[in-house]
């Protein structure tokens, strides 16, 4: 950081505006653990006087406060580690995350909306900010699909844990004879792209279609076709966007999630290659069941990866993620 720092006093520094944007978020990035590891000291020389006082006064008061204080210190420790474990070329940046239903019908379509929730619900508690996209209601109930936006801090680094195929097995409501069925839901998880990665893409090849947008929004939705569905027709990867009552800001929502997935599509695509050249065929993450929610006979949730798992079905589906996000992070490493 201080050699970043040398370079923003050169008097040609702010010649190239772009350069030093880039170098200023670099500062800034590297500043973040910095902090966070100078808090955590401060935290714990609170907790280490509070000890002292308590035991030379026999006060019971400070004693509960000390014991509070290293209750707070132990879960930023914790929270502080599993940003540690951040390596990825894009973890710092936001996420975009995509729920397809899978098999099920309308079974399925209501996993769907169970799993979004859960993703706001985990968003809202990390302090993160989660935006809805599109959203494609299901036929009887649920979510045919949905894509959300997550900004803040690392919401990419958490996030990449999750993409795959998500397995639910339950009592269905919908099962007027009582009868236990199992459904899929897909996870997409794609990095918003800074402006330092320029994905080309042809207009040639996007097929551009508008329509009206299916989601809450006043009577507007029914007014106007603002909603916009690209397809980019050599990989055949579509994208939505309605959450905008303007249809040029859906456009340019649309088109930065279509530059997010190709990005993506490609760097996967050189990874099974630079596996295959290895020697090593590993299984990618999406088209792979990696986690089981069982609600009926028992109650358990799995990582089929990490082998992680937990009874507390209701604490995981109200956000509580982070056991399974470090367990992957640490199986991955």
């Amino acid at each position: 950081m201080r050699e970043l720092e040398q370079k923003t006093t050169h008097p040609a520094f702010w010649n190239d505006a772009e350069t030093a944007k880039n170098v200023q978020q670099a500062i800034s990035r590297l500043q973040e653990p910095i902090d966070g590891y100078e808090s955590l000291n401060h935290l714990m020389e609170d907790a280490e006087v509070l000890l002292e006082l308590a035991v030379s006064e026999q006060d019971a008061e400070t004693e509960q406060e000390a014991r509070q204080t290293l209750k707070v210190l132990d879960e930023r420790i914790a929270a502080f580690e599993l940003e540690c474990m951040f390596s990825g070329e894009h973890d710092a940046n936001n996420a975009m995350l995509t729920i397809h239903a899978g098999a099920g019908g309308t079974e399925a379509q209501d996993w769907v909306s169970i799993l979004l929730r859960m993703y706001m619900r985990w968003a809202e508690d990390k302090g993160l900010t989660a935006e809805i996209l599109d959203w494609q209601p299901g036929d009887e109930a649920g979510v045919k699909s949905a894509t959300i936006m997550i900004k803040g801090r690392y919401a990419y680094g958490y996030l990449r844990s999750e993409m795959g195929i998500h397995r639910l097995v339950r009592i269905s409501p919908f099962d007027a004879g009582g009868r236990r069925h199992t459904s899929f839901a897909s996870v997409f998880i794609f990095p918003e792209l800074d402006d330092t990665i320029v994905v080309d893409i042809n207009e040639k090849d996007l097929r551009i279609d508008t329509y009206r947008a299916s989601g809450a929004g006043g009577q507007h939705v029914n007014k106007t076709s603002s909603a916009i569905r690209i397809t980019h027709l050599p990989t055949n990867t579509v994208v939505q966007c309605q959450n905008e009552r303007s249809q040029h800001r859906n456009k340019d929502t649309a088109m930065k999630m279509l530059k997010s997935r190709l990005y993506e599509r490609e760097r996967l695509l050189q990874r099974e290659q630079r596996d295959e050249l290895g020697g090593e065929k590993k299984e990618i993450a999406w088209g792979s069941q990696i986690r089981s929610y069982v609600m009926q006979p028992y109650q358990l949730i799995k990582d089929h990866r990490t082998n992680h798992e937990t009874g507390n079905v209701d604490a995981v589906l109200d956000g509580v993620l982070d056991p399974f996000i470090k367990a992957y992070l640490l199986w991955q490493k």
